[in-house]
């Protein structure tokens, strides 16, 4: 097959195998041989922001110059895509606030607290569906209410932030939450409503990165859609431990409807919803036993 552009560098097999092993080695994400192409793709253009003759330079780039850091960073917003949307998944999220927010009203009815993680947030969209849920029922209107979303590309986080959406993010949102949680711009997009937004807060966070999960508050829930996806079954497991010490005891886990946890030897416990499957880590001996199993 004749190339698409002659012009640019080809990455040679060792030139893949380095650069795959360090972006790896960095966020956990994991580009399969079959990717090749797609990755030389995508680092096209990060060669020409640099000057970089060819993918060997771009790779000393990436381990030795100062800016590394910097760089790499563009690199893994290069190779990973952030497509979601409001309302995502809604038999999960059904599920969750009939079934989930019920429990965890009774077990925090004394600090009058709740904590959510949306991890892996992309351009935020997750992270405000959690906070309308939680406004729709009203029964935390005064509680000390937080809905943290993480991402490890600050583009996407820059768009969170701005909090302003087109059709394609709006897609599964009804008509009565459009009107009730957004306003229009005036540019073919809405924006989340101010109530919504002081909810939510973000934060740039690498899953993999342990030390930095310490400053993550301990979560009541954790929902982590469809990002685990990336990752071989080596990281999978580190994210999940990670994502287990920041869960408080007898806090839930969340993942996409297509992900498990079967052959990762994580410890949670499966929980049968009515209307889901979701995860749940062990309680303390005696803490929470009035909580339904």
């Amino acid at each position: 097959m004749a190339r698409f552009d002659d012009s640019r560098p080809e990455m040679s097999a060792e030139e893949f195998r380095l650069l795959r092993d360090h972006v790896y080695s960095h966020c956990g994400i994991l580009v399969h041989e079959d990717m090749k192409f797609v990755m030389e793709r995508r680092l096209w253009p990060r060669l020409e922001v640099l000057g970089a003759p060819d993918f060997s330079a771009y790779h000393r780039y990436l381990r030795y110059d100062a800016n590394r850091h910097v760089e790499l960073e563009a690199a893994v917003e290069s190779l990973t895509t952030h497509e979601t949307y409001f309302f995502r998944e809604p038999s999960q999220l059904k599920a969750f606030r009939e079934e989930l927010l019920p429990i965890l009203e009774k077990r925090n009815a004394r600090t009058r607290r709740l904590r959510l993680w949306s991890a892996g947030c992309s351009s935020g969209e997750e992270a405000y569906t959690l906070a309308m849920l939680l406004k729709d029922e009203r029964r935390f209107d005064d509680w000390d209410v937080e809905v943290y979303g993480t991402d490890i590309s600050r583009r996407v986080l820059a768009m969170a932030r701005r909090a302003e959406y087109g059709p394609s993010a709006l897609r599964a949102t009804s008509a009565d939450l459009l009107e009730r949680f957004f306003l229009p711009t005036g540019h073919a997009k809405v924006r989340v409503r101010d109530e919504v937004r002081a909810m939510v807060s973000f934060g740039h966070h690498n899953l993999l990165d342990e030390a930095g999960s310490q400053l993550v508050a301990k979560m009541d829930a954790v929902f982590c859609r469809n990002v685990m996806i990336y990752f071989d079954q080596a990281a999978r497991r580190k994210v999940l431990r990670i994502l287990r010490d920041r869960l408080v005891p007898g806090g839930y886990l969340l993942l996409g409807h297509s992900e498990n946890l079967l052959n990762l030897g994580a410890d949670f416990e499966l929980v049968h919803l009515r209307g889901d499957l979701v995860y749940r880590r062990p309680e303390l001996p005696g803490l929470l036993g009035s909580e339904p199993r």
